[in-house]
């Protein structure tokens, strides 16, 4: 691969692909390695894709499948903390009609990873059901399900943490309201 085209990738999917590994990985460090083990797998094996519009979906995937195999690896050398600065003891300032980004993205981070990951790349990367049933290598029916559930989790995430700053929340099945049709 010439040099330029490795840059011209690197300068088009980079932050994308951080930010898909932070909601992954849940810590910048972690983000940045995954981002860029990617980008070196991509350099040593990227020639191998033949159709180069795929690069998107190739370094995504590639993203995914480096997480979960750091995964199953801390399941077996799980990581010892130095550092036991707890995010709960961090200020958040109440927004009463809004959430601002890095309380979504807090309470995205919350969210169980089989549902965090469809969720990251459907919203926040508008990658199409069928891309990211490819990449995450399950049915597109499973990816639908995901978001659908993983929506209702990240409801009930940030209605707990609006709830926890005091702001009043009125639950969305209560607020239903009678209409009149004539």
């Amino acid at each position: 691969m010439h040099q330029p085209d490795f840059q011209q990738l690197v300068d088009q999917y980079y932050a994308p692909l951080y930010r898909f590994a932070l909601t992954l990985a849940k810590s910048e460090a972690d983000a940045a390695d995954l981002t860029q083990q990617t980008f070196f797998l991509w350099a040593s094996k990227g020639d191998q894709l033949r159709d180069r519009s795929k690069a998107k979906s190739w370094l995504f995937t590639t993203l995914y499948r480096e997480f979960l195999s750091r995964r199953r690896h801390e399941v077996h050398f799980p990581k010892v903390e130095l550092d036991d600065v707890r995010e709960e003891e961090m200020s958040i300032l109440p927004n009463v009609n809004a959430f601002d980004s890095a309380t979504v993205l807090h309470a995205l981070r919350e969210v169980d990873e089989p549902f965090c990951a469809p969720l990251t790349l459907f919203y926040l990367e508008q990658f199409s059901y069928q891309d990211i049933a490819d990449m995450l290598e399950v049915p597109i029916g499973t990816v639908m399900s995901r978001l659908s559930r993983g929506k209702a989790l990240l409801r009930q995430r940030l209605l707990s943490k609006e709830e926890f700053l005091g702001n009043k929340v009125v639950a969305f099945q209560s607020d239903k309201r009678e209409e009149s049709h004539g």
